[in-house]
């Protein structure tokens, strides 16, 4: 119980919620279309659709000012390529915020005239530019645990014992590749924050893709994308040892 009380007293959890309720409902209506619901019943999934959307707006006002702040903290980092990664994703996410606030006012009658597709538009870029970013910085990250893992654990023969062993490029190549992807599991495996950070932004982009027209699929794609990494985002407010540090 005290759990849940720490969790329902943070605005981001209830974000959270209200996203892995919203992107459920698209999930739901996708399924139940293809299935032959009620025209009727579909309508209502719908609604609740639209007012979880409109409810997580309500609670992302002002998350502009902390992404400003969390930009400015990542400018004193000493790595140059996590300083910039970092610092780009949290302006882009400062922006998105910033049209998602306006979309907001739009929709409740505070500004009638603003231009609910233009804005949405706007703020689905400066989405989709953050989660490049996060994703560049989750490679980098990887790369580095590799390559210390590499350096730290394998002895320096043990490769060059097994190319001698190979008879062309392609078995050499093949091998290479095995050795990679088995560093790759082990790095990710003991490293659960890194791997819940990546699987979360990968289901994440493909929402900006579909909502700009870069990349098509569906909306029950794009609603278990959704709930996915809303989930795992649950699960690093509740652990916050799972939420990658800077």
């Amino acid at each position: 119980m005290e759990a849940w009380v720490r969790f329902s007293a943070q605005s981001a959890a209830k974000e959270r919620v209200f996203r892995a309720a919203q992107y459920a409902c698209t999930l739901l209506g996708y399924t139940m279309q293809k299935n032959g619901a009620s025209a009727e019943l579909l309508a209502r999934i719908k609604q609740l659709e639209a007012h979880m959307s409109l409810g997580r707006k309500l609670f992302r006002l002002g998350n502009s000012a902390e992404a400003l702040e969390a930009a400015k903290r990542a400018i004193h980092l000493s790595d140059m390529v996590l300083r910039f990664c970092i610092t780009v994703a949290h302006l882009n996410r400062a922006m998105y915020f910033a049209c998602d606030n306006i979309l907001w006012a739009g929709k409740t009658g505070l500004v009638p005239h603003a231009d609910q597709e233009k804005w949405s538009q706007r703020s689905f870029r400066y989405y989709l530019f953050a989660l490049i970013m996060n994703l560049s910085r989750d490679a980098y990250e990887i790369r580095l645990l590799m390559e210390r893992e590499a350096s730290g654990k394998r002895p320096k023969g043990t490769e060059n014992g097994h190319q001698a062993q190979v008879d062309n490029g392609l078995q050499h190549l093949a091998l290479r590749l095995r050795i990679q992807l088995r560093l790759l599991g082990h790095v990710l495996r003991s490293n659960p924050p890194l791997l819940l950070d990546l699987v979360k932004n990968a289901c994440d982009i493909f929402i900006p893709l579909d909502k700009l027209g870069l990349y098509k699929t569906s909306p029950g794609f794009v609603g278990l994308c959704g709930l996915t990494s809303s989930i795992l985002s649950i699960l690093t407010i509740v652990h916050p040892w799972l939420k990658l540090k800077p």
